[in-house]
């Protein structure tokens, strides 16, 4: 491809496959397309290393955005490609050094060599005191420094020879749709948004189901969750948001049964209408944001209760991190700002002053047996509402 944009990316867990590798190679490979539309782009494998070719009108800052928040890539970089000799090399190294980060003088550097062509006339240390002599021919000022550098140069001889500079980072784990697909409850929280994050780098595909009951939750609140789910969207491949009508079975709930109870009666609730749409919608698992211990109705005994009333398997990410740490996923994936906007979920508005911590799980389901639900879940899971995320506009 004449004028274009060359990005290596590296891989990092993907390595480590064995006969199944060239699969997950392939979804990374498609899933960086897809945020790519429509700009036309070609894909090259070489050893450890992904290669993607865009054309030479594609935005810089799409394509970072569509790398960053793509799972399955540990670091990228623009990179420039050229022939497998010193003097083409030289040249290019010269070109880094007239331009950010190098182009001040000052500091410290270090070149980084990976010589697979182990058929090229100079060693990996040897390029490197070669180049390194280059830098400090071109600014005298600035020093070596193998092992906490202020930049780096990074060689590597190939089929051709590839040089790039400052590294960005990817968000690492398993490409996502490699693990199949799951069905996550979202609410308007920091937790949840959360748990797809740690999820789909795990490589689950992951559909989002909100509960909303209007008007005790406000079309606001209802906005909120379409936001969180936008924001998600690149690191999700794209997503789809069902939204469940909950009021009806809230007040049913709020009038048939105890108080301590009704939040593990809504959770009840809430599992088997996710159980409902995930097998429609052919997912295996129910994801959430539950920590232990973090409120009442994520106790031990109130979770393996929660376990009970879900057919599918339930998948908690988060179940051994505290506040702080869920948090500071949140801050970095952008979702906190959006989650903390003070409008109140249905968990909230319908929680009970001292709830059940302790249930036992055969009274717990007699108990909800009795409340006769039946037909109004039934009506409930009927009317979902359903909002497509597309992936390509999301990283826009």
């Amino acid at each position: 491809m004449e004028n274009s944009k060359l990005y290596l990316i590296k891989l990092g867990e993907i390595s480590l496959k064995g006969l199944n590798r060239s699969g997950f190679e392939k979804k990374l490979k498609n899933n960086v397309k897809l945020k790519m539309r429509p700009w036309h782009s070609v894909c090259s494998k070489q050893k450890g290393r992904i290669f993607f070719e865009f054309e030479e009108n594609t935005p810089e800052k799409q394509i970072e955005k569509a790398m960053s928040t793509t799972f399955g890539i540990v670091g990228f970089s623009k990179c420039i490609k050229c022939e497998k000799d010193m003097n083409s090399i030289i040249l290019v190294v010269k070109s880094f050094l007239s331009e950010k980060p190098f182009n001040n003088g000052k500091g410290t550097f270090k070149i980084e060599c990976r010589r697979a062509d182990k058929g090229f006339k100079l060693n990996s240390y040897e390029i490197c005191c070669e180049i390194g002599g280059i830098v400090l021919d071109t600014y005298p000022k600035m020093e070596v420094d193998v092992h906490n550098p202020d930049k780096k140069i990074f060689i590597e001889i190939r089929d051709k020879a590839y040089i790039y500079s400052s590294p960005l980072a990817g968000p690492g784990g398993l490409p996502t749709g490699t693990a199949g697909k799951g069905l996550l409850l979202l609410s308007g929280g920091i937790d949840s948004p959360v748990a797809a994050y740690q999820m789909a780098k795990r490589g689950l595909k992951l559909d989002c189901l909100y509960f909303h009951a209007y008007p005790y939750t406000s079309d606001l609140a209802l906005q909120k969750v379409k936001d969180l789910a936008t924001i998600l969207g690149p690191f999700l491949q794209g997503t789809v948001l069902h939204i469940i009508n909950f009021t009806e079975t809230e007040l049913w709930i709020k009038n048939h049964s105890n108080e301590e109870e009704h939040t593990l009666m809504m959770r009840s609730c809430m599992m088997k209408i996710a159980n409902h749409i995930a097998k429609e919608r052919e997912c295996k698992c129910i994801v959430t944001g539950e920590a232990l211990s973090q409120v009442a109705s994520q106790t031990l005994e109130s979770l393996a209760y929660t376990n009970s009333t879900s057919e599918l398997l339930v998948l908690r990410p988060l179940v051994g991190f505290n506040k702080e740490e869920i948090i500071d996923i949140a801050k970095r994936i952008g979702t906190y700002e959006t989650s903390i906007l003070p409008y109140d979920d249905c968990c909230v508005i319908f929680s009970p002053k001292h709830p059940l911590v302790k249930p036992k799980i055969e009274k717990e389901t007699d108990n909800f047996n009795k409340m006769n639900i039946e037909e109004i879940l039934e009506r409930t899971e009927n009317q979902v509402e359903t909002y497509e995320i597309n992936i390509s506009k999301t990283c826009l």
